[in-house]
């Protein structure tokens, strides 16, 4: 990998992380586009450093809100704080169980498999047109919510279903308020991204030795920068209903990547 590609999905990264359009459908795409024929220990080692690239990122932009979560935790009180990271914690129920029992038939579905890219994001567009459309209220994130959000997010597993995307929709659609859904879908998602760094680097499948570390820093860089304002961007955006915006798109890349496939 040149260091221009590692730039290139680096912001691909940081941008789709955040943006309801599927982070991992446009790294598929842009590793086809790319011709990419890395071996797997590189391929894995690359997603790692982008990924904790934008975890990095999240911790940044809600740092005053991880804070006070974590004051209130060691408070040892049922308080507000200890509340909401049951939530987090209820949420990553669904996802961790998919990830752990079907690790092997998912790894095959990130394997350049562009048309179900395809097919996925014309679903996320759809989804997208449903959220845009809820009413707004200033309703908070139950622990049944907290679930059936953590189920979208075991769905956004799929490349091509935007987790964000997923779990913020899912969120509004449930009738929660958008900026609460919106740092809730953030925020839910950090231990997982975490939690699946630490498995990949202890799995030895990582080989450090070939790693070139230019690249590689750029693409961090990259990601982390782009992370933050695509974060900020989003929560926005979100408040001010403009996700039919980012539906539209998914149609358009959707569109795009079946014909892609047939021609």
């Amino acid at each position: 990998m040149t260091w221009i590609e590692a730039l290139i999905l680096g912001i691909i990264q940081g941008l789709t992380e955040f943006l309801p359009v599927s982070s991992s459908g446009h790294l598929e795409i842009a590793k086809a586009l790319f011709g990419d024929t890395s071996v797997a220990e590189q391929s894995m080692l690359t997603t790692v450093v982008l990924h904790g690239a934008t975890a990095l990122s999240t911790i940044v932009v809600f740092r005053k809100d991880l804070l006070e979560i974590f004051r209130g935790l060691f408070q040892f009180k049922w308080n507000d704080e200890t509340k909401f990271s049951l939530k987090i914690i209820i949420s990553m129920i669904p996802a961790a169980v998919v990830g752990i029992l079907f690790e092997e038939q998912l790894e095959v579905l990130f394997n350049g498999q562009i048309l179900l890219v395809g097919f996925m994001l014309l679903i996320t567009g759809g989804l997208l047109l449903l959220a845009d459309k809820a009413k707004t209220t200033d309703k908070g994130v139950s622990n049944t919510n907290a679930l059936i959000i953590g189920i979208s997010q075991a769905i956004a597993i799929l490349p091509g279903i935007s987790r964000s995307g997923a779990t913020i929709s899912t969120s509004v659609l449930l009738g929660i308020d958008r900026t609460k859904a919106a740092r809730f879908s953030f925020l839910m998602v950090v231990p997982l991204i975490l939690g699946k760094i630490a498995k990949d680097i202890g799995s030895g499948m990582i080989n450090m030795e070939n790693a070139n570390a230019l690249p590689l820093s750029i693409g961090f860089i990259a990601a982390f920068i782009t992370g933050m304002l695509a974060c900020t961007w989003m929560i926005k955006l979100v408040q001010k209903s403009k996700l039919s915006y980012f539906a539209y798109y998914c149609f358009i890349v959707g569109i795009i990547a079946i014909i892609a496939m047939y021609v």
